[in-house]
């Protein structure tokens, strides 16, 4: 107690007080009075152990700087005993004997320990058993977190002999706890310590680490909670087989397919249906009973006779190039209709008469041609015009016709050759548009092809028919050529039905007609077209109408009218484009003229309506049509049964 009383200044130096020293230099002491000095065999061991791994670890060396682990106890007046800074203690404070050397070697080793420990050790070591509390533990590792720098504590210098509680500065009585020093490769939180043995990167000093991301001092500390619930459930790949990459491929692609398998049903349910339409399902031909049908046919030229729309009776003669005469003016005519058509009961444009037509009329009498009268300067309709060419055949008017048409005669030759190649007539030249020109030939097959075209025109047909027509330019003389009233050449018009259509005859085409005449068989009215030419027996124009004549009215005879479709017959069906049939029936019965051996094509059309989507049974849909153009007959069909859109599964399923 004495020792106590006296000054710090004078007091003894002795080597008691060098363990004490060293012991709180690691740490606070207890006081005398509660029995330090039982530690002290302790604390000198202590202090020799951390001189020895100083040694061993080259960190030690920067001890100096590198914080301290901080150290409390409890002692019994719980108060906390004061650690003692060497920068505040005075002066005149004498110093222990301990051998510097041994005591900066011992507070090396101290902090290198210190420093090779994970922040949740050195926390543990620096609470008291009271003051410690479980803390986690992870398992698996820690993600590095940045942390800022942090502030370098200085080593507390081991207090002097007879220091106590409450014998140091006021500053000393603070408890001070350090940050752990920075973690260079403490990448986990398990509790595992590195060797001894393991070298150290050489650095005068650790460099200060930044906090966590979860804002706390202490580098080492653990993770924010939603970090950490991260590392638990994050587990790492499993290694790579053949059996992961093919299941992964499936779950990519399958998925990809399904993606494209749900957009292809619903462009295949969106897409707009297809347009339904008819098909023939019964015979697309119908030959009639009997053997070939035998016809009077000429001794001389040829011949052929035609039903319009069904087929050809037959034909007589070698179908070879030879001069035709007037039979040209079919193709003037046509021409003309076609380039400047008229309508029923109308006139058409006035043609002014030119003086090549007037100066025609003139030597064209004198060559004993057929020609009408004609005055330069009249002025004659388009009608007119035509009814003069095709019923007295006048030349002169034909040529008239040519000029208006095309301002040139071989403008028109060139349009009329033209057209003949465009319907077929392989075996027909033209050189003027009257057919005067023994150059100007063809067949009796060619005129007839025409002839078909040219009579599906209502307006030539209505001339090609007439009798005669009243002349507007004639004089009215008693010549054939001056005539008010102008007859038509073809005698056969109106008798046995005939409607034309023109004659021609030259010395060198001999006697030619083409004819047109009108049959009723059965519900239907047919026409027969036919031509008989190069008749050379005089009269030669006779000798060709009286065997037009016998053609006219043997065709009629052989003609009979024939049932090939009955009532309620399932002629088709109609398809909805997408694999749907509905049967469609005939509403009547279908009889069609017909003639021995004869075969006629049948056909199942729209008529140019569009076809519905849905539809009740016994809709008219179309119709069942027997041959072509004016000789055609022809039925309604309906549908048999209701006709629906496709079901869901058919458009799904469809390609086109």
């Amino acid at each position: 107690m004495a020792e106590a009383s006296l000054p710090k200044s004078s007091a003894p130096e002795t080597s008691a007080p060098e363990p004490k020293a060293t012991a709180e230099a690691a740490g606070p002491q207890p006081s005398e009075g509660e029995g330090s000095a039982p530690e002290e065999p302790q604390a000198s061991k202590a202090a020799e152990a951390r001189v020895a791994a100083a040694k061993s670890d080259p960190r030690a060396a920067s001890a100096s700087v590198s914080p301290a682990p901080p150290t409390s106890s409890p002692v019994s007046d719980h108060r906390a005993v004061p650690t003692h800074d060497a920068a505040s203690k005075p002066e005149s404070e004498p110093k222990s004997e301990t051998d510097p050397a041994s005591e900066s070697a011992s507070a090396s080793a101290s902090a290198a320990a210190w420093a090779r420990k994970p922040s949740w050790a050195a926390r543990a070591e620096s609470e008291s058993e009271s003051e410690r509390t479980s803390e986690f533990v992870a398992l698996k590792p820690d993600l590095p977190h940045p942390a800022p720098p942090r502030r370098v504590a200085p080593t507390p210098a081991p207090p002097a002999v007879g220091d106590g509680p409450g014998q140091g500065s006021p500053e000393a009585d603070v408890t001070r706890e350090f940050g752990a020093p920075p973690r260079t490769d403490d990448h986990t939180m398990a509790l595992t310590r590195p060797p001894a043995s393991s070298p150290a990167p050489p650095s005068a000093a650790p460099a200060p680490t930044p906090a966590t991301a979860a804002g706390g001092d202490d580098a080492g500390g653990p993770p924010p909670p939603l970090d950490l619930l991260a590392q638990l459930t994050n587990t790492p790949p499993k290694p790579e087989t053949v059996a992961r990459t093919v299941g992964r491929r499936i779950k990519i692609w399958g998925t990809l397919v399904a993606l494209l398998a749900v957009v292809l049903v619903v462009v295949q349910a969106l897409r707009p249906l297809p347009t339904p339409t008819l098909k023939l399902t019964a015979e697309s031909t119908h030959t009639a009973a009997g053997g070939a049908l035998s016809l009077p046919w000429p001794s001389e030229g040829q011949a052929v006779v035609d039903i319009n729309g069904l087929g050809r009776m037959g034909t007589y003669g070698e179908m070879k190039p030879l001069p035709i005469g007037s039979v040209a003016k079919v193709m003037t005519t046509y021409l003309v209709l076609r380039d400047h058509p008229l309508k029923a009961g109308d006139k058409g444009p006035l043609i002014p008469v030119d003086q090549k037509a007037q100066d025609d009329y003139t030597n064209g009498v004198k060559e004993k041609e057929s020609v009408v009268e004609v005055k330069a300067g009249q002025q004659v309709s388009e009608l007119e015009a035509l009814q003069a060419v095709m019923l007295p055949s006048a030349n002169n008017v034909a040529r008239l016709l040519a000029r208006w048409d095309a301002s040139t005669e071989e403008a028109f030759i060139k349009k009329m050759n033209d057209t003949a190649k465009e319907l077929g007539m392989t075996n027909t030249t033209y050189t003027d548009a009257s057919g005067l020109m023994e150059s100007t030939v063809s067949t009796a097959e060619d005129q007839v092809k025409l002839a078909k075209r040219a009579m599906a025109d209502p307006v030539f047909r209505a001339i090609a028919k007439s009798p005669s027509y009243t002349s507007t330019t004639t004089s009215g003389g008693g010549t054939i050529d001056t005539a008010r009233t102008q007859n038509n050449f073809n005698k056969l018009v109106p008798l046995n039905g005939v409607v034309g259509i023109k004659t021609g005859s030259t010395t060198k085409a001999g006697g030619n007609l083409l004819f047109a005449a009108e049959t009723t068989v059965g519900d239907s009215k047919q026409l027969v077209i036919g031509a008989v030419f190069g008749q050379h027996r005089a009269p030669i124009i006779d000798t060709a109408t009286a065997a037009s004549k016998s053609l006219i009215l043997a065709a009629d005879k052989a003609l009979r009218s024939e049932t090939v479709v009955k009532k309620g017959d399932v002629v088709g069906h109609v398809d909805d484009g997408l694999g749907g049939t509905v049967p469609v029936v005939a509403t009547k019965d279908l009889s069609v003229p017909v003639w021995s051996g004869a075969s006629v094509g049948i056909s199942l059309t729209d008529g140019g309506r569009t076809l519905p989507h849905t539809a009740k049974a016994g809709t008219q849909i179309g119709t069942l049509t027997v041959g072509t153009g004016i000789g055609e007959v022809k039925v309604p069909v309906a549908l048999k049964g209701d006709l629906a859109e496709p079901s869901f599964g058919a458009k799904l399923t469809r390609i086109g």
